[in-house]
């Protein structure tokens, strides 16, 4: 069981606080959760390069794909390995730059009032059942702490950016998460 702290972060979580962040719109209601996915390099899993670019810390040396996004001010709130281990980012509080050009129910603007979530993996690759696990223990402590998330407004990448984004893909199990829920 995941407890959320005032300051909004996870209490179990290990905590790698990154810069790409900023306070959300004062009146801003945090209502909606993003699933994501994220790979580095893209299709290799484990190491600490997430971590990195989320931190801004991700050079180039270690991969050349590196080059094409290391630059990028980017984060997510948590990031769930494919452990299941829980590494969070940003307080739940604060609006995390996760989201980009994107809409949900005709708002704009989805970081202003959305909590994201990644998860260590690809479009095409099933999740594990750690994943699943963690994510559903997740949302219910952020379903507890920030009620206007319900289950209903827990969703992908793919839908509030169509055509932009694909994530968290086709090997994601919607069916599964929303029965855990």
């Amino acid at each position: 069981m995941f407890e959320i702290c005032a300051q909004g972060w996870l209490k179990q979580a290990r905590h790698c606080p990154s810069p790409h962040f900023n306070e959300r719109p004062v009146d801003a209601d945090i209502s909606l959760l993003v699933v994501h996915n994220i790979s580095l390099p893209p299709g290799e899993f484990g190491g600490s390069y997430i971590e990195q670019f989320f931190q801004g810390h991700l050079t180039s040396k270690a991969h050349p794909f590196f080059d094409e996004i290391r630059d990028m001010q980017v984060s997510a709130h948590c990031l769930v390995k494919r452990t299941g281990e829980v590494v969070q980012f940003v307080s739940f509080n604060q609006r995390a730059w996760h989201a980009g050009v994107s809409s949900f129910e005709g708002r704009e603007q989805c970081n202003d009032f959305s909590i994201g979530i990644e998860l260590e993996g690809t479009d095409d690759l099933p999740y594990t059942d750690a994943q699943y696990q963690t994510l559903v223990a997740v949302t219910h402590a952020i379903m507890s702490t920030y009620p206007n998330i319900t289950p209903a407004r827990v969703t992908g990448h793919e839908h509030i950016a169509p055509g932009r984004k694909t994530d968290p893909g086709s090997s994601f199990c919607w069916n599964r998460l929303k029965a855990e829920l």
